[in-house]
């Protein structure tokens, strides 16, 4: 009887250790182990989530944006909300390859909790079944600063984001030059070419797929094949009969070919490779996605103070760049945590300053506090950067995701491969 009474006290004394040990477990565990994260409150979300970790999986290319995410957000968030943010320098292509491979096998827990992504990466995304949600409507400053109807908010590249995604930042195209070397730069397809004719040798764009590359592409087709009305949303492109459409562009390439930097036998792998060669005097122009990338060039003493940047008459691309959550987020509350305080009016004015990263709000400027708008007013965006009206007025949309690896197999084909006329 002694013997069975010592039994059960060991048994009990297990049962509780056990329901200790699971508690401690529960109150340190990824923030996701609740049965539906998107039923609960905001309060209990950051209660919840405090003293967890998020893993943001990130393009790492460029060191600003690095630095403004490792000190800047890392530090915010750690102070204020008792998260802690793990930048993970990773590439769509990479992380979307890993997340494929994690739902074949069926992995319920991957490693990563949030990730910065956008067009036909977004798409491929969602088709895949690689993203969690919707969690837009769950995210406070997205529902008192953004307007969800706003068509680069509610659409990425012509796909419907239906919530999976909340809008971290817009980027519109812009050229650049010295004005110490070139007086007049060219403001159009056909301007661009006669001075290149004119200036042999003294432009290139990045080889495609880089991403610059592909849409200083899309702006020439833009120019030469009717315009973006001319290519309607679609999920599945003819290749052949896109081809046909776009003959007008690839006439144009064969004839702007021999005039390019090298005569067109090669191009910059990467945007920073043709920063690298307007940097060294090698090429006249360069170009990026970033409007301010070339004030903080200038302030970073890269570049002379005599650059500066210019859009075509025309208009030239803008679109908006996204925050997602993968399907299998180990720290889903936490990435919604970031996510909001990424869409924060302190966050979002402290991105927009050039010496930080320099990118445009993804807010509606209307939404926002006199004291916020006060507080952008009073930001020089450098002396290189277009003001916002001069960009707005000339802001032109992408075109479906769906389109853009054919236009660039087909760019490889009809270009890089093409024989030069007449040979």
């Amino acid at each position: 009887m002694k013997a069975a009474k010592h039994i059960l006290v060991i048994l009990l004394a297990v049962s509780l250790l056990g329901s200790l040990f699971l508690a401690g477990c529960s109150a340190n565990a990824p923030a996701n182990n609740q049965d539906n994260p998107l039923e609960m409150d905001w309060d209990s979300i950051l209660e919840i989530s405090a003293g967890t970790t998020v893993n943001f999986y990130m393009w790492g290319g460029d060191e600003r944006t690095n630095t403004w995410v490792d000190t800047y957000v890392a530090n915010a968030m750690q102070e204020k909300l008792k998260v802690k943010v793990q930048r993970v320098p990773m590439g769509p292509d990479e992380y979307l390859n890993k997340l494929l491979g994690e739902k074949q096998a069926g992995k319920e827990q991957g490693s990563i909790d949030l990730v910065w992504i956008n067009g036909e990466n977004f798409r491929t995304a969602r088709q895949a079944d690689l993203l969690w949600g919707p969690f837009a409507e769950k995210i406070p400053n997205y529902l008192k600063y953004v307007d969800p109807l706003e068509p680069d908010v509610a659409y990425d590249f012509g796909f419907p984001v239906e919530g999976y995604e909340v809008p971290y930042g817009k980027a519109q195209f812009v050229f650049a030059y010295d004005t110490a070397k070139v007086q007049n730069p060219p403001r159009s397809s056909q301007e661009l070419l006669q001075w290149v004719k004119e200036n042999p040798g003294r432009f290139t764009y990045p080889e495609l797929p880089d991403f610059t590359g592909s849409v200083f592409v899309r702006h020439l087709m833009y120019e030469l094949c009717g315009g973006y009305e001319s290519f309607p949303y679609t999920e599945n492109v003819n290749k052949e009969e896109l081809d046909r459409k776009l003959e007008p562009l690839w006439q144009y390439f064969q004839e702007l070919k021999p005039y390019l930097w090298r005569q067109g036998e090669t191009y910059p792998s990467a945007i920073a490779s043709l920063h690298q060669l307007f940097m060294d005097g090698e090429v006249d122009l360069t170009m990026s996605y970033n409007p301010a990338s070339f004030s903080g060039m200038i302030e970073q003493g890269l570049l002379p103070d005599t650059v500066r940047t210019f859009v075509w008459e025309a208009g030239t691309i803008g679109n908006t760049h996204f925050l997602a959550i993968p399907f299998n987020a180990p720290n889903k509350l936490g990435a919604m945590v970031l996510a909001n305080f990424l869409l924060s009016p302190e966050a979002q004015i402290s991105k927009y300053k050039p010496a930080n990263w320099g990118d445009l709000l993804a807010l509606d400027i209307g939404k926002l506090e006199s004291e916020y708008r006060e507080e952008l007013a009073a930001i020089d965006p450098g002396v290189a950067t277009l003001t916002n009206e001069e960009l707005q007025s000339h802001r032109v949309p992408e075109i479906a995701a769906s389109y853009i690896p054919v236009i660039e197999e087909l760019w490889k084909e009809k270009v890089v491969l093409a024989k030069p006329a007449g040979k």
